[in-house]
Parts: C-alpha cells; structure tokens; sequence
C-alpha cells in the first residue's frame, strides 16, 4: 500500500436525499438544502468527519447560476457560499480540509450544443469566486464528461490561489461519453496547471481500477480515486440500492491503494464507506 493516502469523503447527493428522505423532507436539488435545511448538510459533514475524512466537500456540486435560477427562487452565489459556511461551521477545529465542488454545466459546449467556452467561463468564475470567498482549502471540479468543459473550468479555478484537483468520468472502455481518454485529460490539463487528477463516479471500484491503473506513469500529478458504491439496483418498491457493501467496496478499491494518493467514494457510498477504507489505510 502507498503510503500517505488522503481519505476523502463519499457522495453528497444520494447521502442527502437519503438524510432527506428519512426526515420527511422533499427530494430536491440538494444544494438547495443548504438554505432549507442546512442541519441535514451539517449532519452529513460531520458525518465524514467521524467517518475519518480528511477532505470534505462543500454540498456546492451543480449550484451554477443557469441550474440554480432554472430550480429555485435564489442565486448561485447565495446557494455556494452558504454550502461553504456550514462546511467550515461543522469542521471548526477539525483539522479536515474543505474542497469546494463544481461539477458539469447542463449545456453542451459548441459544437454539440448553443454555448461558447467564454460563456461557461463566467459561470464557472461566478460560482467558485462566491465559495471562495468562504475560505474553502481546495476546489474539486467533479463528474465531468466532456474534458473540454472540465479544462474551461479548471482555468477558471486556477484564479484563486489554491488548490484544483480535476476528474472525469469514465465507462468502463477507458473513455468518457465524449470520448475523452485518460491521455487526452493529462495533455490538456497538465498544462493550466492544475494539482491533482483522476476520475469519479459512474463505475463501481472493481470496473473502476482499470481505469485509474491507466494513469500510472503517464503524469506525475497525484491521483484522486472516488468509484462509485456499484451500479445502483432498482427495487421492486421502486426504491434503489447499492449494488455493493461497504466491505465489499473497500475490498475493491484495495488494490489501487497501491498507486492513488486521494480515495474516498462517490455515489451511494455514504460515511459507512468512507469508515471502511479508514480502517483499510490503518486510520
């Protein structure tokens, strides 16, 4: 096992609407929940922070303006910078870091949809310049498909002086929906300069390794890891479930252990998870 591994957390989204829903509260976006019911924020920050954590996101990831102003009665900048504050509220004296989140634009950039690189830029800009004027530790740009949009926003996060680590997500082949590869995210973005690299998302740790395998030797920026918790399997109630237990998840992600530097878990991997690899890493 490599040593000095950094724990990150699990997923937002399916963990707060999990939260929500155990608490009688409407499945929404959940970064709306960071004005309507920040406990349940609050709770799953600090949730991974028991867990062992040592990076928790922010529950900024889809507050762009065009998704806030299209689902809510607020702005961007209120939704981020409040997500920011309950992170840095529940975290206090901690010593856990926090990594504000952004992740993909509903739009497709030219020549696939209406939209022009400058025309996300300032999305992005707007959003990541309201988090960061909480004073989060790092910005983590998550989820995305189309490496063009990941490089927009990554230039726009290298503005602020800290930290900017960036995964795509990819299918099982290697390549992302847009045909992306695991050299073509290193060619194009080992050159804004960002901090660290990876992938997240979309495959469960078993189909997952292969894929951040590729990495290895290719680029000598660290690698972040944050499979999924499985396919998710729809059940006859209509409700879903993980496809793999925490035990099973973490056996998994055992042998990338090897060669990563950040892991943790994306969705349907909630703090039992993140618990699960703290105790593979000896923590």
């Amino acid at each position: 096992m490599k040593q000095g591994i950094t724990l990150m957390d699990g997923a937002v989204g399916t963990s707060l609407w999990a939260k929500a829903e155990a608490n009688g509260v409407k499945k929404d976006p959940v970064w709306r929940y960071n004005l309507e019911h920040p406990e349940l924020v609050a709770e799953l920050t600090a949730d991974y922070a028991d867990a062992g954590a040592e990076i928790i996101l922010a529950n900024t990831f889809g507050a762009n303006g065009p998704a806030v102003k299209r689902s809510s009665p607020y702005t961007a900048p209120e939704v981020v910078s409040a997500g920011v504050r309950i992170a840095k509220k529940t975290l206090r004296g901690s010593g856990r870091r926090i990594a504000l989140s952004a992740g993909p634009l509903t739009a497709m950039l030219e020549p696939y949809g209406d939209m022009t690189e400058e025309e996300a830029g300032e999305i992005y800009y707007e959003m990541l310049e309201a988090g960061m004027k909480e004073g989060p530790d790092l910005i983590l740009l998550q989820t995305f498909m189309d490496l063009t949009m990941l490089r927009v926003a990554a230039v726009e996060a290298k503005k602020f002086g800290v930290p900017v680590f960036c995964c795509l997500t990819f299918e099982k082949r290697g390549k992302t929906m847009m045909g992306n590869s695991v050299e073509d995210m290193i060619e194009e973005l080992e050159p804004v300069g960002i901090d660290a690299i990876g992938m997240n998302c979309s495959l469960g740790p078993d189909l997952a390794v292969p894929v951040i395998r590729e990495f290895v030797g290719k680029t000598s920026l660290p690698l972040i890891f944050k499979p999924n918790a499985g396919k998710p399997i729809l059940a006859p109630d209509g409700s879903t479930a993980t496809a793999y237990s925490a035990k099973v998840f973490a056996d998994d992600v055992m042998p990338a252990l090897d060669f990563v530097d950040y892991v943790g878990g994306c969705c349907g991997a909630d703090a039992s998870y993140v618990r699960e690899l703290a105790g593979r890493l000896g923590r």
